[in-house]
């Protein structure tokens, strides 16, 4: 049976990324050797990182000599919720943050420990079910830190406010799903495992005007400068993960890019929330106008609360898995990352209707 794939991360992938990095597995470009045995230090790796750098700049627009560099760590974005801050912010200067959802909570609480931090506005007491508007950011901050896409409630930024400071943001369940102006941002950051490869490696685009400002000791692997003066070889990088990342890069630069992924993204968010809505059996739990293209969450609707795990236990039947929701909201949570088909989005939503037809 054919599966259909929503799950929050780890995600899907291309099915012909996953094709070619099984080669790569088992003998590399002819090689006769696995990719997995490989020198980090080789020109075979060494063209896979450059290559996998090169694709990042082009699709976001990254202009040559722009002073950004991507960079290419391990320990997921939980580990830049402190290194942002150790690198960034002095422990006399403020940041700037806000909270819309666990993940910028966590990442409040690391950058305490290194300087004064400012939470602009939280959306924590209505369960993070909204983005907070109307806030203004201090002329004295020393960056602005945001959370793009929120995949436990299922809110996104559908647009990035304009910011008297640098922008700091984790974009690890949006990267590369849209066009984005990379101008407005000090440093981006994303963990792999939703829309770009598997999990074990952390991708880091940062402007270098960014470092260097702070008093306090870096150790030296915690140091970005350390990654842009190696080229992320300092020590020995996640290999495979990069290499099913460029894998990946490549299938994106081949479909079109991020204007023709968006597209595709709201076609497919436009297809289950229509039907969320128009469904009696169901009801979304995000404002409509902070609605995540990436993650959609919804539960049974008023009175049908104990058909939940029925309709769990019928999508399952049917190859629809990783629907079910996050403790924190409940019910559903449908991921539709880049690499997730329409057709999938469509079987989901034929479901739900055929449910409603027999329960409701």
């Amino acid at each position: 049976m054919k599966k259909h794939n929503f799950s929050a991360g780890p995600a899907i992938l291309p099915a012909t990324v996953l094709k070619e990095a099984a080669k790569g597995v088992l003998n590399y470009q002819g090689s006769g050797l696995s990719l997995l045995e490989m020198s980090h230090r080789g020109p075979e790796f060494t063209a896979i990182i450059e290559e996998a750098s090169a694709l990042v700049e082009e699709l976001l627009e990254i202009p040559p000599n722009s002073g950004y560099h991507v960079l290419w760590l391990t320990g997921g974005a939980s580990t830049q919720f402190f290194m942002v801050p150790m690198n960034l912010l002095d422990s006399t200067q403020m940041a700037a943050y806000v909270d819309t959802g666990t993940w910028a909570n966590k990442a409040i609480k690391e950058a305490k420990a290194f300087g004064q931090i400012e939470v602009l506005a939280s959306s924590k007491e209505q369960n993070y079910t909204f983005i907070p508007k109307g806030w203004k950011v201090p002329k004295n901050a020393r960056y602005l830190h945001l959370t793009s896409n929120n995949t436990i409630f299922g809110t996104q930024y559908q647009r990035f406010p304009k910011s008297p400071v640098p922008i700091v943001c984790d974009m690890s369940s949006d990267f590369l799903s849209r066009p984005i102006d990379v101008s407005a941002f000090g440093l981006i950051y994303a963990g792999a495992q939703k829309n770009l490869g598997p999990a074990g490696v952390t991708v880091v685009i940062v402007r270098e005007d960014m470092l260097g400002q702070v008093n306090r000791h870096l150790p030296t692997m915690l140091d970005y400068r350390t990654f842009i003066k190696e080229k992320s070889l300092y020590n020995t990088p996640p290999v495979f993960p990069i290499y099913v990342s460029m894998l990946t890069l490549r299938w994106l630069k081949k479909l079109g890019g991020t204007k023709v992924i968006h597209r595709r993204n709201k076609a497919k968010a436009k297809l289950l929330y229509d039907e969320v809505d128009a469904n009696p059996l169901f009801v979304g739990t995000a404002a409509k106008e902070d609605r995540s293209l990436m993650n959609a969450c919804f539960v049974m609707a008023p009175g049908y609360e104990a058909l939940e795990k029925e309709f769990l236990k019928e999508a399952e039947a049917n190859g629809i898995v990783g629907l079910k929701g996050h403790r924190s909201v409940g019910g559903f949570r449908a991921s539709m990352y880049n690499a997730l088909p329409k057709s999938s989005v469509q079987v989901l939503v034929d479901l739900m209707r055929d449910f409603a037809r027999r329960k409701g």
